[in-house]
């Protein structure tokens, strides 16, 4: 996979990713093509007759790797004919079209023979920044926001780290762990990958602090010009302060002003506050892929139909623009 790993367009596509979900028991199963041009890989991992993307619930996007940008579509069809000589179905999620990654798998696979099935599994808010400055920036930004942090940025300090500190990061964890949030997944994979982006210089790492008590802490990454924000958290016992807000704040500043990004990227999920600070959304899809010649196939094309009769029919296929 070393020779794919240049192409890596997000943290979630680099060798060190994968083997970090290695490290906590994924299995990867790497499926490769190679000819005079290039290369081509995917990641998966293989249950029981099925293959799906190699992810878990840190990752915001997965995608084929690809080396070169040309005979794509042959390179990823040799790999759907591997895989539909192996198994019944293959599932990938959370990928995205706007670099034509979904157009160009579920396409591939069809010519190699799956039955595919294309439906969006996801909404991802991103904010273009559009050469704007954070002050540009904020004042496009809802009024009831900007009155908030107007009215509460004095009362909490802010810090902006970008070298893991070890202290730093056991603030955010007792923040988080005391938060609304669900149980981390896996804290320790997640401290790995700070260490990890922290090495490279991709980490920032925000705590904000009422009368140096740290109530507030968010962990972005920032790379080729994207920001990434990974987690958030605010302690409710300090809801008043909004806390949140104010760290928020200063993370966007230090990313538009100082970093110089061109996109931030809140992940997925489509929560009504990402609004307040993005300007546009992406789909995320999921393709499915079954082999008609297995009766496991048939099977589970059932089930997706069932499954389709409980919910309301999504859109085709349809790229984003890829700045605003």
């Amino acid at each position: 996979m070393q020779d794919v790993a240049s192409c890596a367009a997000s943290p979630f596509d680099r060798p060190e990713w994968f083997d970090l979900l290695k490290d906590i028991g994924f299995d990867p199963l790497v499926v490769s093509a190679h000819d005079g041009t290039g290369s081509a890989a995917i990641v998966l991992q293989a249950t029981e007759g099925r293959a799906s993307a190699l992810r878990n619930w840190y990752s915001f996007t997965w995608r084929p790797l690809i080396a070169d940008n040309a005979l794509q579509d042959a390179k990823l069809q040799a790999i759907a004919r591997d895989l539909r000589a192996r198994f019944h179905r293959t599932t990938l999620d959370q990928v995205p079209d706007e670099d034509g990654s979904a157009t160009r798998l579920a396409r591939s696979f069809a010519a190699a023979g799956w039955r595919v099935e294309v439906t969006t599994c996801d909404t991802n808010h991103i904010l273009f920044v559009n050469r704007r400055s954070f002050a540009e920036y904020w004042a496009s930004r809802p009024g009831r926001l900007r009155t908030t942090l107007k009215r509460k940025a004095k009362k909490v300090s802010v810090s902006v780290l970008t070298t893991f500190d070890a202290q730093a990061w056991d603030q955010y964890e007792r923040i988080y762990a005391a938060s609304w949030k669900p149980a981390e997944g896996n804290p320790a994979m997640l401290k790995a990958f700070a260490n990890q982006e922290s090495n490279a210089g991709r980490l920032r790492l925000g705590l904000a602090f009422y009368e140096d008590e740290p109530i507030a802490a968010q962990f972005w990454t920032v790379e080729n010009g994207i920001a990434y924000i990974h987690k958030l958290a605010h302690l409710e016992s300090h809801k008043n302060l909004s806390a949140g807000t104010t760290l928020s704040a200063a993370l966007f500043e230090h990313v538009i002003d100082k970093d110089g990004v061109t996109l931030v990227d809140f992940g997925t999920g489509d929560q009504p506050y990402k609004a307040d600070w993005m300007d546009s959304i992406r789909p995320r899809y999921r393709i499915d892929c079954l082999n008609m010649r297995s009766v496991k196939g048939w099977i589970d094309l059932g089930r997706l139909a069932l499954g389709r009769l409980r919910t309301p029919e999504v859109p085709e296929l349809a790229r984003e623009p890829r700045s605003g």
